[in-house]
């Protein structure tokens, strides 16, 4: 019998209470507050909500950032990889250097797992889970959806296209969205320099099919793809290289070849020895030296090493070839082989033979990749962190600040990065264990020294205010929940015991998904901050009151307005394995599914009803149908800000806060009752500490979600409504009568 690893059982009603009953319910429509609700339709307005994070940020709403802006996307780096690649652990790099502070100096230290084998930098407020994990994957559904976050872009650069994981993703995000719920949608980063494995396995596998249309992002019309379009076909490649030839000002680089079927594409491998300005002409000739001109084009600021390769709108027919490098920018050369020579084929340097030959790579003219490129949307992803973009229609993933806009072939701005942290070094491509790497703290050119510092998230702020401030039409993120890293003894040239090059410890980490003690949820809060910066967000409605009597009938509620709704379907259920095979995260603390509530004021009293997608399970225990109220929207008093409890104690109590932590006193009861799946509920103005309606109030639902008194419990447990640090806000506006005072005793 294996362990298991329980994060919260079902408290009250049983193990798996209300479990998907609902469904026929929510999928063939049902009357809430007047309204038919369909599956398609539900619209949660989180945008609208209120949140103050553990830092005391609190939210921009729409005085601050204005209306919604269509037009803007927000794109995040989503990583499919936790379960493919388990190979014992898991190895939790912050553990182990708790443990051993030596061991970044002893590889063969016992704590560390073998060579290249996945370590967590960290471990994930949903412990260390597997891509599979239903219950994780519809989480993460609801907090992207809610943060603003419209797709996610799948890391498939190392040659692994993950379908097992991709599906169970698809499988979860799409029952979610047959529920009403929003999710975003899905597309994939290929590897950057041979991107045709990884393109047609997606094509054959994934769109060829029609899996998850409806999941596909689309962008100028088509599915997107990050890759790089030249680079699908099959291609011929004799890459063998041991001199770099230096191409010299009015001088030519040349090399003959046979090309036994059609080409779209040829080209070589150019060095510049890190000059900044490199540039050449290529030309085809057809026939050999001396023989027709096929095309030419003029290269600008080659990469050092790069493959540089010319193409043809028209694949180009078998036969004899000569491919030449001329006029000459800055410093460049042509790598080339002393002793190999290219069968039937001849290198050339200024027009005479020369012996061996130079690097040539032939794309074959491909039906299938043909077809693939007809169907995409095509962006060549750019790896570097420094450089920018060295034509049109080309994307960045991470970038140092300040980041580049990347412009499309119209010459709009049209994407820029932001990211959490950078593994650069000084002006190169480094790993963040080495000093020096820029981690979260990163701002302004140094690292920001004090304590906390990791907690404020300065790198992403500054990187944010950039973007913003050239206002692109997509922002891409990195990023949400990579969090593993494998162990190297040697990267990009530098040599130490112990290397992690893309993710290591808490600083030098990019994460944005929340962690389990650390940092928390701060930097959920920031990019929900930020999204909603370059976005907009809704006008909140005011709340539309009339006389209610708590007589467990409803039909009185059916005049108030607004609605404020909560994701469907979400009490939380999971039961899955973990990282570790002896290891399952069970949860089945969700029961009630809240669906919606109202508000109620007049000068006396207010009133509250809420909705839920089955019948209310029996009232009782500490943790039914809780009612969170905020009368001051301050975080700094009460509890996470709550100064009153509804239900908490029991069924119809109401406790005011004393503090410190999750502690409450009872001072009264409410009026209340509940029938099917509906519950009604009313106090005095006065039992608040308040003479009358308030500007606005804040107000959150919660069923079976308290655990341990903690932020993470509305994240983790039950049903939180609205979901996490969220909350509602009954907007009174000038409708309050009088003056506002405050009792102090109530």
């Amino acid at each position: 019998m294996h362990p298991t690893e329980v994060c919260f059982p079902c408290r009250q009603g049983g193990a798996g209470y209300a479990r998907r009953v609902w469904l026929s319910a929510i999928m063939t429509g049902f009357l809430l507050g007047g309204d038919v609700l369909r599956g398609a339709d539900w619209d949660n307005f989180s945008d609208t909500w209120v949140a103050t994070d553990a830092l005391e940020r609190k939210l921009p709403g729409f005085a601050e950032v204005g209306p919604p802006r269509a037009d803007r996307t927000v794109g995040m780096f989503y990583f499919l990889w936790h379960g493919a690649h388990v190979q014992g652990g898991p190895y939790d790099v912050t553990r182990i250097l708790g443990q051993d502070p030596s061991a970044m100096g002893r590889p063969d230290s016992p704590l560390w797992g073998p060579l290249h084998v996945p370590h967590h930098w960290g471990e994930s407020i949903f412990n260390y889970y597997l891509t599979d994990d239903a219950g994780v994957l519809r989480k993460h559904a609801q907090m992207l959806s809610d943060a603003g976050v419209d797709m996610v872009v799948f890391d498939v650069t190392n040659q692994l296209s993950y379908p097992e994981w991709y599906r169970a993703l698809l499988r979860e995000w799409g029952a979610w969205r047959k529920l009403g719920n929003r999710t975003p949608q899905i597309a994939f980063l290929t590897p950057f320099w041979d991107p045709g494995k990884v393109a047609r396995e997606l094509w054959r596998d994934l769109y060829q099919a029609g899996l998850g249309s409806e999941l596909w992002f689309r962008w100028d019309g088509k599915p997107l793809i990050l890759a790089d379009p030249d680079l699908l076909d099959t291609r011929e490649e004799h890459g063998r290289q041991n001199l770099a030839v230096e191409l010299q000002p009015g001088g030519a680089l040349g090399q003959s070849f046979e090309a036994a079927q059609s080409f779209r594409a040829v080209g070589g491998r150019f060095p510049n020895w890190g000059a900044t300005n490199a540039s050449m002409t290529l030309t085809l000739l057809r026939g050999g030296p001396g023989g027709e001109r096929v095309a030419a084009e003029r290269y600008h600021e080659v990469a050092d090493n790069a493959w540089v390769m010319l193409g043809f709108s028209t694949p180009q027919p078998p036969g004899t070839y000569y491919l030449e490098a001329s006029e000459v920018g800055g410093r460049i050369g042509w790598w080339s082989h002393t002793e190999e020579a290219i069968p039937h084929g001849q290198s050339f340097t200024n027009g005479v033979p020369a012996r061996g030959g130079r690097t040539l790579r032939l794309m074959m003219a491909d039906d299938e990749a043909e077809r693939i490129r007809g169907f995409f949307t095509f962006r060549k992803p750019q790896p570097d962190y420094f450089r920018g973009p060295t034509r049109s229609n080309m994307w960045s993933w991470l970038e140092v600040f300040p980041q580049h806009v990347f412009r499309n072939d119209k010459g709009e701005k049209e994407q820029m990065s932001v990211g959490v942290a950078q593994n650069a070094v000084g002006g190169r491509l480094g790993s963040m264990s080495e000093v020096g790497a820029r981690g979260r703290s990163w701002y302004n050119g140094a690292m920001d020294t004090r304590p906390d510092a990791v907690r404020y998230g300065l790198n992403a702020e500054e990187q944010w205010a950039h973007a913003l401030a050239e206002d692109p039409r997509l922002v891409f993120v990195t990023g949400w929940n990579e969090w593993i890293a494998g162990r190297f003894a040697e990267f990009n040239g530098i040599r130490k015991p112990v290397m992690f090059v893309d993710q290591f410890d808490q600083e030098h980490s990019r994460d944005i998904e929340p962690m389990r003690g650390g940092h928390g949820d701060d930097y959920y809060w920031q990019l929900v901050s930020w999204i909603r910066r370059y976005k907009g967000v809704r006008s909140p409605t005011e709340v539309r009151s009339a006389p209610i009597t708590i007589d467990g009938r409803f039909e009185d509620w059916d005049r108030v307005q607004p609605e404020f709704r909560d994701t469907l379907g979400d009490p939380v259920q999971r039961n899955h394995r973990g990282w570790a095979t002896n290891v399952t995260y069970r949860n089945e603390s969700g029961r009630n599914d809240i669906l919606a509530s109202k508000v109620s004021a007049d000068p006396r009293k207010v009133s509250f009803l809420v909705r839920t997608a089955q019948a209310l399970s029996v009232p009782g225990g500490t943790n039914w149908m809780v009612l969170f109220l905020d009368t001051d929207a301050d975080v700094r008093t009460g509890w996470l800000g709550y100064e009153y409890v509804v239900n908490r104690a029991e069924p119809g109590s109401l406790e005011r806060h004393e503090g410190p932590g999750f502690r409450w006193k009872r001072v009264g009861t409410v009026d209340w009752r509940h029938a099917g799946s509906a519950l009604e509920l009313s106090l005095p103005w006065r039992r608040l500490g308040l003479s009358g309606p308030p500007r606005a109030l804040d107000f959150k639902w919660a069923d079976n979600c308290i655990a341990l008194g903690d932020w993470s419990d509305f994240t983790l447990n039950g049903d939180a409504a609205p979901n996490d640090r969220f909350n509602f806000r009954a907007d009174f506006g000038e409708r309050r009568r009088g003056p506002q005072s405050v009792i102090t005793d109530p």
